[in-house]
């Protein structure tokens, strides 16, 4: 009967150690608990393994929809980077097509972020008007590492292009949507977050490209913040 203490107490800490470390245990298999500098660390780390890898290569692993997102999207950031414009032709039309093909089946944001911008450069005239206005929506997302990114590649879009009336219009109006559906949150806000002022960067260019007439069609509470 003497025993008895003993191992009721064993059990005891042991059911105590367990119900410390098991949250932990959960934390860490939680996909979703990843954080920012976690993505960051795992996406640069495939563009840094892929960066040597020949074409056809990294096409393959785009393809592959059975690969992680970080490796789909460090494929096509290094794809973009190293033969974005050294496709032509046949080949160019080919790469395009599977580009697109794996958008419509891509559910990772990163992924999705990374075709939207390669389209744009590989085919400014063509995927503008439908990629940047999706890259713009991006930047409401509750990551905070796919909000940098988009908002990196829509500031290389526009930084490696002229100034064209024409994509201008398509931010302004993109945002101009965005910024009306915003307006009653907006009109209680002095200093603007991250995220609105990466809306209010791209808008200002928009209206330094078209001219100041278009301030009157934004609503009053956007033009105090500007």
């Amino acid at each position: 009967m003497k025993k008895y203490p003993g191992f009721i107490k064993l059990t005891l800490l042991l059911t105590i150690f367990l119900c410390l470390i098991s949250p932990r245990i959960a934390f860490s298999q939680d996909p979703q608990s990843y954080t920012i500098f976690d993505d960051k660390m795992l996406l640069q780390g495939y563009i840094a393994k892929y960066t040597d890898l020949p074409k056809e290569i990294l096409l393959a692993i785009i393809k592959d929809t059975t690969l992680s997102s970080y490796k789909g999207a460090a494929a096509v950031r290094v794809f973009n980077d190293k033969f974005g414009q050294e496709v032509f032709s046949k080949e160019k039309k080919k790469v395009i097509k599977i580009l697109l093909r794996r958008l419509n089946r891509a559910n990772s944001p990163f992924v999705q972020i990374e075709i939207m911008h390669t389209l744009c450069h590989m085919d400014r005239y063509h995927y503008f008007k439908a990629m940047v206005p999706a890259l713009i929506q991006k930047l409401d997302h509750y990551n905070e590492t796919i909000n940098e990114i988009a908002f990196a590649h829509l500031e290389a879009i526009i930084d490696n292009g002229h100034n064209r009336p024409r994509e201008a219009r398509i931010i302004f109006n993109t945002l101009r949507k965005i910024l009306f559906l915003m307006r009653k949150r907006l009109a209680n806000i002095t200093e603007p977050g991250p995220k609105l002022k990466q809306k209010l960067k791209l808008l200002r260019w928009s209206i330094k490209v078209l001219g100041n007439q278009e301030l009157k069609r934004l609503p009053k509470e956007v033009i105090n913040l500007l």
